[in-house]
C-alpha cells in the first residue's frame, strides 16, 4: 500500500507523472463505399449535362465530422457517427475537344461502437478562449474522446447516369464550412444527369481517455536542430548527400522469380 501511495505521489527521482490519453478501444476498417453520389458544382454539372463521358480522376478528404453518443443499454459502450466529405475530381469528355476537368463533393457516413469505458468525474480546464474571461473555467462533457485516422481513398469505379435511372436517395445536409471550401455553389437538385463513384477507404478508429500514469525518466529531451529565422536556410546539398548511407542492397543481384524463399541464393533489398 505505501508502495503504492509513493509512486502516485512520484517521490521516485527516476520516475515523472504525466497526463495523457489512454486507448480504450479502437478498430480498423476497410469500407468499399459503393455508388456514391458527387455533388458537383453548377458549372461542372453544366458540362456534365452536355458530356459525352466522363470518369472520376481522384479523390480527396477534405475533412471529417465525429459524433460521440453513450450506448443506451450499456454505458461502458459508445457510438461513434463519422461523416467522411470528399472532394471528387472528374474528367468529361465534350466534342472531340481535350477532357473538360469537373469536381464536387461526396459524402460518406458510418457507425461503429466501442468501449470508451465509464467515468464520474466532473472535468474543468482553465484554458483561455478569445472572447471570453481569461483563465474561465470550461467544464467537459464526461465522454471520451473519439480520434479517426484515415487514408485518401482509392478510386475503384465511376459511372454517370440519368436522373431518372437513379434510385431516389434522402436529402444530404452539407455544413456551411464544407460548402466554403468550393469556389462555386453545388447542385444538391434539378439536375438532369448525375456522377457517381465507388471508392475503396482505409481507417483506424479509437476512443480515449484521460489519465494519470508515471513512467520511468531517462533524460529530458533537447532539440539538436538549431532555430532558423530564415525559411531557405537549408544545409549544403553536398554535406547533406554526403550522410546518406550508400545503398548496398539496391546493388545486389535478385534471384530469380521460381527460387524458393528460404534459398541462401536470395537478397533482400533495404
Amino acid at each position: 500500500m505505501s508502495e503504492t501511495m509513493r509512486a502516485n505521489r512520484c517521490d521516485d527521482p527516476g520516475a515523472m507523472a504525466i497526463h495523457t490519453r489512454k486507448i480504450t478501444d479502437s478498430c480498423r476498417d476497410k469500407d468499399c463505399i459503393e455508388d456514391l453520389r458527387v455533388y458537383l458544382t453548377k458549372g461542372s454539372q453544366c458540362l456534365l449535362d452536355t458530356a459525352s463521358s466522363a470518369k472520376v480522376r481522384c479523390a480527396e478528404l477534405m475533412t471529417t465530422y465525429i459524433d460521440v453518443e453513450p450506448v443506451a443499454f450499456d454505458r461502458n459502450h459508445y457510438c461513434i457517427d463519422v461523416t467522411f466529405y470528399y472532394r471528387i475530381l472528374a474528367d468529361a469528355v465534350i466534342g472531340a475537344v481535350r477532357p473538360a476537368t469537373l469536381y464536387g463533393l461526396a459524402v460518406f457516413s458510418k457507425r461503429v461502437a466501442l468501449c470508451g469505458e465509464d467515468s464520474h468525474a466532473h472535468i474543468f480546464t482553465s484554458d483561455t478562449r478569445l472572447g471570453e474571461p481569461d483563465g474561465a473555467t470550461v467544464q467537459s462533457a464526461n465522454k471520451p474522446t473519439a480520434v479517426v485516422e484515415v487514408l485518401n481513398p482509392m478510386v475503384l469505379s465511376s459511372c454517370v447516369r440519368e436522373v431518372c435511372d437513379c434510385k431516389e436517395t434522402t436529402s444530404c445536409q452539407i455544413p456551411g464550412c464544407v460548402r466554403g471550401m468550393f469556389d462555386d455553389e453545388l447542385v444538391l437538385s434539378g439536375d438532369r444527369r448525375r456522377l457517381f463513384v465507388t471508392l475503396g477507404q482505409f481507417s483506424v478508429i479509437r476512443l480515449e481517455r484521460d489519465a494519470q500514469i508515471v513512467v520511468p525518466v531517462l533524460d529530458y529531451s533537447i532539440p539538436t536542430k538549431e532555430c532558423c529565422d530564415n525559411p531557405g536556410c537549408t544545409e549544403d546539398p553536398c554535406e547533406l548527400f554526403s550522410k546518406i548511407p550508400f545503398p548496398v542492397g539496391q546493388f545486389a543481384s535478385r534471384c530469380c522469380d521460381n527460387k524458393p524463399k528460404g534459398d541462401k541464393c536470395c537478397y533482400t533489398t533495404t
